[in-house]
């Protein structure tokens, strides 16, 4: 009998993808190639054997999910938000906390945004998560870097069209007033904003799966938000049990620069609580054996 088998692609997008120069289209504005804005080593090759994998492998997944990073220009976590002590800009990759901002060393451009960004600012720290990163600007809704890696995105669409499915496409992070890593729930959600809420609805339709393949970027942020947010609700509702469904293709997913030890603690803390780590070259036969299996009932 054919098993539910479902992928879910966490951010697969130009933007996070160290890719090569025949990738990089032309801007027709400045003439100047396109770039991409916070690439992360490892990421092409990583796109490429999720494409692989979905090419070879198509006819026995049962569904595909995508999350999209999907940001306004203007955002907390962007510089365009931010203003130095000396009127000068924050430089991408500047920590920001409200202790920071109390003491005026950053402020937001916006003076009226000082008392929700500080609201922000605490409440995020409380959660003892993450600090307030600045990232370049990036996956910005509309843009060529928001776009999927065309490898991936071809291999879904031949998918699509095999399997006569919809590759669901979720986006997160267009709330300007706090991160969203997760792809399930924002870091500090809105009560005002049903987007950046606990995503029960979705998280519940991947329970229905006898098999989550997770992989994406970037495993120290995105990838680690949201399985993180995915395992514990897992374990609540069903019993620690259920996180074995779930599997880290981990050729298929790599860190942001500079923060490797907290995505080899992220690996390490989902083994212990029984996610499954495999390889792209794991996977695949259980996805011909579930092809195998529905050409047999089918048959």
């Amino acid at each position: 009998m054919k098993r539910n088998l479902h992928l879910l692609l966490i951010d697969p997008q130009n933007d996070f993808c160290d890719l090569p120069a025949g990738y990089l289209p032309t801007d027709p504005v400045s003439r100047q190639p396109l770039a991409p804005s916070l690439p992360v080593p490892g990421a092409h090759q990583d796109m490429l054997r999720v494409a692989g994998l979905i090419n070879r492998g198509r006819a026995g997944l049962s569904a595909i999910s995508v999350t999209l990073d999907s940001h306004h220009r203007f955002d907390i976590a962007h510089p365009t938000y931010w203003i130095a002590a000396d009127g000068a800009p924050v430089a991408p990759f500047t920590e920001i906390s409200a202790a920071d901002v109390r003491a005026q060393r950053y402020l937001p451009r916006h003076p009226g945004g000082l008392p929700i960004t500080l609201n922000y600012l605490d409440r995020l720290e409380a959660a003892g998560r993450y600090k307030l990163m600045v990232w370049p600007v990036h996956c910005e809704i509309g843009s060529w870097g928001h776009n999927v890696h065309a490898d991936v995105r071809a291999a879904y669409g031949h998918w699509e069209e095999a399997a006569l499915g919809i590759v669901a496409k979720l986006a997160k992070g267009s709330n300007p007033w706090t991160e969203h890593y997760s792809a399930v729930q924002a870091e500090v959600p809105d009560a005002d904003d049903p987007d950046t809420q606990f995503n029960t609805r979705f998280v519940r339709g991947l329970a229905e799966a006898d098999r989550i393949y997770v992989a994406g970027e970037a495993g120290s942020h995105c990838v680690k938000a949201t399985v993180e947010h995915i395992a514990d609700y897992f374990a609540a509702e069903y019993g620690p049990a259920s996180l074995a469904k779930l599997v880290l293709i981990t050729d298929c997913i790599s860190p942001v620069t500079g923060f490797d030890a907290q995505y080899q603690a992220f690996l390490q803390a989902m083994q212990v609580r029984g996610v499954q780590l495999m390889t792209a070259a794991d996977v695949l036969p259980e996805l011909l054996d579930n092809a195998g299996s529905a050409e047999a009932v089918s048959a």
